[in-house]
């Protein structure tokens, strides 16, 4: 039971995400954290385990480039 309330916890709503994105692009829900390398100036946000959004901000408007996957799936 502890394992599935706890995996329950990190599954993020991609919609909820996203409106955390557009109110604070750096920091809030889904461990916001920079990316590197080909995708530098990009960020990434857990939706859970496996899944990620990766977006950019640009002048107070989100690019979406991925709502699936991990961004070094290939």
């Amino acid at each position: 039971m502890y394992a599935f309330s706890r995996a329950l916890q990190q599954v993020q709503s991609p919609d909820k995400l996203i409106k955390d994105i557009q109110q604070s692009p750096f920091k809030g829900l889904g461990h916001p954290e920079p990316l590197s390398e080909n995708l530098a100036g990009w960020w990434s946000r857990r939706i859970d385990e496996k899944n990620r959004i990766v977006y950019k901000t640009i002048e107070n408007n989100s690019i979406i480039l991925s709502c699936k996957d991990h961004y070094t799936d290939k």
